[in-house]
């Protein structure tokens, strides 16, 4: 609820602190965004970039409360153990977040898509959800979470390294090599960028140092139900035909076996 990360919110538009007041997030300067009924609170202070549609959304959830990345979000959940405030810049449904949270933890439930902080809202009763846009002024205080979780998401290292605490730690979680394999091959999806680790070094190596990296990899035996749920629900929804994805995922053995690969690495704050 937003009651349990109200403290740690700051406003967008002025970064000074917020409160609860009646149906609305305020700061002390007059600045206010709307509590949603869902639960959510809406701080853009602009119109955002590209966000997942209902339907998106609505093939993530399917997908992964069916367990098919349950071992990542285990993963993820063991290095955030110890944390009292968990964000997930990019959180989608939640998934990864709840998982997180243990017996104690506070959650920030961070996403450019209303859609899908409806979900997220609703994921865990410790979670608070809050509609943001990670290339803009992140709504939170500063030095307020101790964990930071980026999974298949953009990255904003400043604004990351702001909120992060002294001693905190971020976990970015890409695709692996291999990841949806053979998807990707017969059904024409995006592949995986072969200099995305550079990249992903180039964007976070002034503000941060990597101090661990690890793959996860999951073999998964998928209907094609399923396997229209895992395209549906990422960046290849944007790019494929609806009718010629649906014969190409016809022509597929049912259950077909496809391998998921998590590229997880861990960065503390640069000294």
């Amino acid at each position: 609820m937003l009651a349990d990360v109200i403290h740690h919110l700051a406003c967008p538009a002025c970064g000074t602190a917020v409160q609860l007041s009646g149906g609305s997030v305020r700061c002390a300067h007059g600045h206010s965004f709307d509590v949603a009924r869902q639960g959510y609170v809406n701080m853009l202070t602009r119109p955002a970039g590209t966000a997942d549609t209902p339907a998106m959304v609505a093939a993530r959830a399917r997908f992964l409360e069916a367990g098919h990345y349950a071992p990542l979000a285990g993963r993820l959940a063991r290095l955030c153990e110890g944390a009292a405030v968990v964000a997930d810049a990019g959180a989608g449904t939640g998934y990864y977040l709840a998982a997180a949270l243990g017996d104690a933890a506070a959650g920030i439930a961070l996403d450019v898509s209303k859609h899908a902080l409806k979900r997220a809202a609703r994921a865990h009763p410790r979670i608070g959800a809050v509609v943001a846009d990670v290339w803009r002024p992140i709504p939170v205080g500063d030095g307020r979470v101790d964990v930071l979780l980026n999974v298949f998401a953009p990255r904003n290292a400043e604004e990351f390294a702001r909120v992060l605490r002294p001693g905190g730690s971020l976990v970015v979680v890409t695709p692996g090599p291999g990841h949806l394999s053979p998807l990707v091959e017969r059904l024409g999806l995006l592949s995986v960028d072969e200099d995305k680790d550079r990249r992903l070094e180039d964007a976070l190596g002034g503000r941060f140092t990597r101090t661990a990296e690890e793959t996860e990899e999951v073999a998964l035996s998928l209907r094609h139900d399923e396997v229209e749920a895992v395209v549906a629900m990422g960046p290849s929804a944007w790019h494929t035909h609806p009718e010629e994805l649906a014969a190409k995922i016809a022509a597929l053995p049912s259950p077909v076996p496809v391998t998921a690969s998590f590229h997880i690495s861990r960065w503390a704050l640069s000294t």
